[in-house]
């Protein structure tokens, strides 16, 4: 195994115009979970379609467990497995015949003791012979990863794994995800735009907007980057920007809209100094926010990571309307 599972230089691809990655530097070691954080339309499902060979690179180079992914795609495809935000079982068939029918697309003669060993370790064996439309999210959930690791591949991309589950459902899946990277010993890659998911799961995160990596590192270094509390205030009247600044404290303003951004040496200090300039009656809302991931995105991009661009959640929409048939 290579001591890199993922690695990439200057990994570009264009569509038109548009540049959904751009110029994007990747280092992923073998045995680890690493993050891609961000928003909808950030680049994230890109960066997986390129490095799996689904889509060819724009520019640039990128490598999968030692594989160059343009010379040699099919080293490349044996080597990885995916779970998509999408439901990809058949419910008309059981939880076996769900991992027969995906031994017989990837041409596996002895699966039968690794689909074993998998539904056993996933608290499926039991009910093997059960139609899949019996299963809760959960349990689908789990035999979707099972597929995954049918052919004991060394990375193992995972596109939004939990995106519509309830917090519940999301954090037994995490604890799944933590051993199949413990036990299995594979390279994880997880996309997601839940900033608890990220800091929970991941050694490394790299946080993704308009196609660039804006800030990468541990969840602890890149906290430890901020130096500072973020307080955003809206009022009914208007304050100018150079009133604020001119509160101590204040290190910087930001328009927000309606609203404002400060950054702040300490919350706990500036905030009294600030509220003496106000009337009470005309505060709409006082939000502090703590250095966390969050706050690295904010200071990164100026904005929250739920307020990027409009860009519709085609996985989500099909994951909707799956529910709405059944």
């Amino acid at each position: 195994m290579s001591p890199e599972a993922l690695k990439a230089e200057s990994m570009t691809k264009r569509y038109g115009e548009v540049v959904a990655v751009d110029h994007v530097d990747l280092r992923v070691p073998s045995g680890s979970i690493f993050g891609l954080l961000g928003p909808n339309g950030a680049g994230k499902t890109t960066i997986i379609k390129l490095l799996t060979g689904l889509t060819p690179l724009t520019e640039g180079r990128a490598w999968v467990a030692g594989y160059d992914v343009e010379a040699k795609p099919l080293e490349v495809k044996r080597r990885v497995g995916w779970v998509a935000a999408e439901v990809i079982l058949d419910d008309d068939l059981s939880a076996w015949e769900n991992l027969w029918l995906q031994a017989k697309l990837q041409r596996l003669e002895e699966w039968k003791g690794r689909a074993e060993q998998l539904l056993r370790y996933f608290s499926l064996w039991d009910r093997r012979q059960s139609r899949v439309r019996e299963f809760s999210t959960g349990m689908r959930k789990k035999l979707e990863i099972a597929l995954a690791l049918l052919h004991q591949p060394e990375v193992i991309f995972m596109d939004e794994p939990t995106i519509g589950l309830d917090p519940n459902t999301r954090r037994m899946l995490w604890d799944f995800i933590r051993g199949v990277n413990r036990e299995f010993g594979v390279t994880l890659l997880l996309t997601t735009h839940y900033i608890e998911e990220a800091d929970a799961l991941c050694q490394q995160i790299a946080i993704m907007d308009h196609g660039h990596f804006v800030a990468q590192g541990t969840p602890a270094e890149l906290k430890c980057r901020i130096q500072a509390d973020f307080i955003e205030l809206e009022t009914s009247e208007t304050i100018p920007a150079e009133q604020l600044r001119e509160v101590p404290g204040v290190r910087e303003v930001r328009s927000q809209g309606r609203a404002w951004l400060l950054r702040v040496g300490s919350a706990e200090e500036t905030l009294p100094r600030l509220l003496s300039l106000l009337r009470p009656e005309t505060i709409r809302r006082i939000h502090v926010e703590k250095p966390s991931l969050e706050t690295v995105f904010l200071d990164v991009t100026g904005r929250r990571l739920d307020e990027g661009e409009d860009v519709p959640d085609i996985r989500k929409f099909y994951l909707n309307v799956r529910r709405a048939r059944q």
